[in-house]
């Protein structure tokens, strides 16, 4: 790998783990406050900016989705799948950029062995 795709990976790593941090202890600190899950999805279209939001993460998600699923098979990306899950199953703040750095690394591993 080249130092700018190590410098890139590291910096994808960072946004992962600030995403990750961000989201789950929200996600928590609803949880913990006696919220439920079902009012914590329910408060995510209470009212036009959350509704905003929530379409605009949701186009986001699936557009990625997408190009993960076009781009991975295509490069050959290993775990394509846990990827695309974690999307759903974490948040895509955190999934694309651990995407980045498994297509950055396919990359140039690939372009090392040509």
């Amino acid at each position: 790998m080249t130092r700018s795709e190590k410098i890139r990976c590291w910096v994808y790593a960072l946004i992962a783990l600030a995403a990750l941090v961000g989201t789950q202890w929200v996600l928590a600190d609803y949880l913990g406050g006696s919220g439920t899950l079902k009012e914590f999805l329910d408060a995510t279209v209470d009212g036009n900016a959350a509704t905003f939001v929530s379409i605009d993460l949701l186009a986001v998600a699936f557009a990625a989705v997408i190009f993960m699923i076009a781009d991975g098979r295509q490069l050959g990306v290993r775990w394509l799948w846990a990827y695309v899950a974690l999307v759903f199953l974490v948040a895509v703040s955190v999934a694309f950029p651990l995407y980045l750095i498994a297509r950055t690394r396919t990359v140039a591993i690939a372009r090392a062995g040509t």
